[in-house]
């Protein structure tokens, strides 16, 4: 079931990058295959890219006491604070991508931690403030820290150390003021529906380590209606 599931997924990653085009990365200037569609193939075989949130947004955003903004300012919100992202994390490898409903922060591994540890790096806490500032300034959203890892070592240890990496950024962000009722955390492991790139190269592997930040705005429909 497993094997069917890689299949799966690798055959979605492969239809999409068939149709792609190399892009020049904004941090460094190299032409690559664009990270976006990557994470996009990864989404269409796992799902979790759809929207939905951990736990579900009723009782996140009731507990969160988020108070939501205006249906029609969402989207505005949502690019000022990609753009501000965008610049705040330039040249730090950090990809911010617009999913449609929510913004994904993708940190990248070997820079957000060392090879197998789940403390966050001292050089990389400066952009994890960076992005701590940018959730407070933009108050009305839920947040969901994921992590990932690839399919070296095993399935155990591998999902106990995803789980460690999501809560540990999570933590950091918590420590720099954002209210924790907005986070939540889930750990994939080598789960691989969630593989966004080959696991058979270093720099596949490389691709499939990795924590996401998911933010998912809140509008006062949404508000509305988890309270009634």
């Amino acid at each position: 079931m497993a094997r069917r599931r890689y299949i799966t997924a690798a055959l979605a990653t492969v239809s999409l990058l068939g149709v792609s085009a190399c892009v020049t990365d904004p941090n460094t200037g190299e032409k690559k295959v664009s990270r976006t569609v990557l994470g996009t193939a990864g989404g269409a075989a796992a799902g979790y890219l759809l929207g939905g949130i951990i736990g579900g947004k009723t009782a996140r955003i009731v507990g969160a006491g988020i108070g939501g903004v205006a249906g029609g300012v969402v989207g505005y919100k949502m690019d000022q604070q990609i753009k501000e992202l965008e610049e705040s994390t330039a040249g730090t490898g950090v990809d911010v991508t617009n999913e449609g409903e929510y913004i994904k922060v993708n940190l990248p591994d070997g820079v957000t931690f060392a090879t197998d540890s789940y403390v966050v790096s001292p050089s990389f806490k400066a952009v994890l403030d960076d992005i701590a500032a940018s959730l407070i300034k933009y108050p009305d959203s839920l947040i969901d820290v994921y992590g990932f890892t690839d399919n070296t070592g095993s399935e155990s240890y591998n999902l106990q150390l995803s789980e460690r990496r999501a809560k540990a950024v999570a933590d950091y962000l918590i420590y720099k003021g954002v209210p924790a009722a907005r986070i939540a955390t889930k750990g994939f492991g080598e789960d691989p529906n969630y593989f966004v790139a080959s696991n058979d190269t270093a720099e596949g592997r490389s691709l499939n380590r990795r924590v996401e930040i998911k933010i998912l705005p809140i509008s006062q429909e949404d508000v509305n209606a988890a309270n009634n």
